[in-house]
């Protein structure tokens, strides 16, 4: 969800969060239920917009200019201008302390999803919003929209198929158990190394929290985090916690998680030196262009699901990638509410990163030909218990999509920190079904 190029959505960075979680509520209060109306006429429509970015790569390229340039071939009285932030989550949560955030920008995973009216314009009601989108439920808060994702992910392994075929794997491991032994052969059969954590990048272990709703095919999973304990035995969570923990205990990944290189792991992927990494569909394009300039195949690289199935047949949840959101301070609000329609409609972003588009009517990327083949269910999460996760997470402190626990557990697994893993996740459980009992049934 800048993803160091590109990173998981819904990320939040862990130091300071407590700054706006706790204490800032932004000065939106004469502002709260703006409205960011779609225009009528885009040639009435003017004003210079700041678009917030964490796509830092896009920005230095020159391709989102080129964006913003097919942009004005409809709304040519409007300027864009984007600011790239390479830490976003933490150099955007300071900024909005003040009115100062841009005019559009994606919204940080530190924000409360009650707190959405205070800092953003409704993009529209939700009834009106899901008949043509994906992912409403996400920033719905009153029955109003107050974000857009201009596409949608869903996590899985990204790996070279050609290392795993050597290593004798033909077929998607269906069981954890299953998965491991593969990454096994991969390390006696190859020179690879089977799995690769980006421990030192931090964000795309957080990743591992998507694995919720895939384990069971379960469109409630979120309502079960609510509710439930979500490191209980055969729970989605700790199914895939104790499979990142056994990939590093055993051996099978990196023998210095701290010296992992996020940028360096794209071409090291793409020559073989890397057999697997854990990201989303999001992330193919950009090992496919690793491949390129390394002078391998971009067929290499391809995109599994994650190591479990229900009634045969494999599951992965389709979830929103970072939000658009309009700055409830904006001066330009048609014309910032002009440029997320555009964004996500016509520009083509979903196609340029293979990505799934947030149109219902639209087809499936070819990225996902192989899973549509295989018959991997996609299923979207209920999200409608999301806002009483988040009280849940921040009370109990425990982080869910943060990466501090994750790499607790990947320094656990390596010997680097004591405990047992029952300990450390019973630990977790016990913290969060706690912050359970304040939050209460009515958060």
């Amino acid at each position: 969800m800048n993803r160091r190029t590109h990173r998981s959505p819904i990320l939040a960075t862990a130091a300071g969060a407590a700054l706006l979680l706790a204490g800032c509520t932004g000065t939106g209060g004469s502002t709260k239920g703006a409205d960011a109306k779609a225009p009528d006429d885009p040639a009435k429509v003017s004003g210079t917009i700041t678009v917030l970015t964490q796509r830092t790569d896009l920005v230095q390229d020159g391709t989102m200019k080129k964006y913003a340039a097919e942009f004005n071939r409809t709304y040519p009285k409007v300027k864009v201008k984007f600011q790239a932030l390479t830490n976003y989550e933490s150099e955007v949560k300071i900024r909005m302390n003040t009115e100062n955030y841009g005019d559009v920008l994606m919204i940080p995973g530190v924000i409360k999803k009650s707190d959405y009216p205070k800092f953003f314009a409704s993009l529209g009601t939700r009834e009106e919003r899901a008949q043509k989108y994906r992912f409403t439920d996400f920033t719905t808060v009153g029955g109003k929209v107050y974000g857009q994702s201009p596409i949608g992910v869903t996590p899985g392994f990204v790996y070279n198929k050609r290392v795993w075929k050597e290593a004798g794997v033909t077929q998607w491991p269906t069981t954890p158990a299953e998965f491991l032994d593969d990454l096994k052969a991969i390390r006696s059969k190859t020179g690879a190394t089977p799995y690769y954590t980006n421990f030192a990048a931090q964000w795309p272990l957080t990743s591992w929290t998507f694995v919720n709703g895939s384990v069971h095919c379960d469109t409630r999973a979120t309502t079960k985090l609510a509710d439930g304990d979500p490191w209980a035995a055969g729970a989605d969570l700790r199914v895939g916690d104790q499979l990142l923990y056994d990939i590093v205990h055993d051996g099978l990944a990196e023998k210095d998680p701290t010296t992992t290189n996020w940028e360096a792991s794209k071409p090291q992927l793409a020559k073989g030196k890397i057999a697997t990494e854990w990201l989303g569909t999001w992330a193919v394009i950009q090992f496919q262009d690793a491949a390129k300039k390394a002078g391998t195949d971009p067929g290499d690289i391809g995109f599994m699901p994650f190591p479990a199935q229900v009634d045969g047949k494999f599951c992965a949840v389709v979830g929103p990638d970072y939000n658009q959101a309009v700055n409830i301070h904006s001066a330009h609000k048609e014309a910032a509410r002009a440029w997320i329609d555009w964004f996500t409609d016509k520009s083509g972003y979903d196609k340029d990163n293979l990505a799934i588009s947030p149109l219902k009517d639209a087809p499936l990327p070819t990225v996902l030909k192989p899973y549509e083949d295989a018959g991997v269910k996609l299923i979207e999460l209920d999200d409608s218990a999301g806002a009483k996760v988040k009280l849940i997470d921040d009370q109990s402190e425990v982080g869910i999509n943060k990466p501090d626990y994750r790499q607790d557990l990947v320094d656990l697994a390596r010997g680097a920190k004591s405990g047992s893993l029952d300990g450390f996740l019973n630990g977790l459980a016990k913290k969060w079904t706690e912050a359970q009992k304040s939050v209460g049934s009515g958060s």
